[in-house]
């Protein structure tokens, strides 16, 4: 309740998109689906079993826990407004609590481990010599422990302290970090790649042709991975970012009534 502050003040232009459960529900069994069918995949293909691909794993295990607890959630409120589980308030409050933790850490995996990827891909090009030296399977592991200890940690954190305005500005930053750390090592591979590309198509007398097709194929490959990375997460950071700066006013309010629209992004993204 405490991230649609003002929700009563809005106009009659607002415009709010209901989001019927049933369609909450069967995105979130879907995305569980899909991920453990990756998670499965990779357990059970031992030529999968090296630092990219456990980085790949654990993205499919942090958005299936976004998955499963946005799924759960909804369902005990269902279940609580149809009356058919009844139970003591303060019992409903620790397991919101609970299911609330593991949603924020299941989101701070995520972005985490985005970023990971991001940085095991630029290792790769950059240093590509070097890169099974550098990209073990020993540090792989620490990342990975390091990433889910201080992900339920912070989570923990955030949610004891959501009233206050650094919590929330904590949350946007990470965001912000992750999209441009994301955005800067993408960048830099397309670049050296084109520049690789051009080198090609000097030896073999086709460098404008070449020159172009890799530019459309790689600025459309970037697109589409910043692209949705930005169109799903970004209003929900948007959302509580104008928590910070305009709780009160009514063109922010009408925004925030459409935090279900903005976890089912989420949930499709994942």
């Amino acid at each position: 309740p405490h991230l649609g502050l003002a929700t009563n003040q809005t106009g009659p232009w607002c415009l709010q998109v209901s989001v019927p459960d049933g369609l909450f529900l069967s995105l979130g069994l879907v995305s569980l689906v899909e991920n453990v069918l990756v998670v499965i995949a990779i357990t059970k293909n031992r030529n999968l079993h090296s630092p990219m691909y456990s980085f790949i794993c654990c993205l499919a295990l942090s958005d299936l826990m976004v998955s499963i607890s946005l799924v759960l959630e909804t369902a005990i409120i269902l279940l609580l407004e149809a009356g058919a589980l009844v139970t003591r308030a303060a019992l409903v409050q620790q397991l919101d609590n609970v299911i609330d933790v593991l949603i924020c850490g299941s989101m701070v995996s995520s972005l985490c481990f985005l970023g990971v990827i991001a940085i095991d891909r630029y290792i790769s090009i950059f240093y590509a010599l070097r890169y099974h030296s550098i990209v073990t399977l020993p540090r792989a592991r620490r990342a990975i422990v390091g990433i889910w200890v201080a992900s339920i940690f912070f989570s923990t954190l955030f949610i004891t302290y959501y009233n206050h305005t650094a919590v929330l500005i904590c949350l946007v930053t990470f965001f912000l970090a992750m999209l441009a750390l994301m955005a800067i090592l993408y960048v830099h591979m397309l670049t050296r790649a084109y520049q690789h590309a051009q080198g090609i198509a000097q030896l073999q007398k086709r460098q404008g042709s070449t020159r172009q097709g890799f530019c459309l194929k790689g600025a459309a490959t970037l697109t589409i991975i910043l692209g949705i990375f930005f169109l799903c997460w970004g209003p929900f950071f948007l959302h509580l970012t104008l928590i910070v700066l305009c709780p009160q006013h009514p063109t922010c309010s009408c925004i925030f009534k459409n935090f279900n629209l903005y976890l089912v992004l989420i949930i499709f993204s994942s």
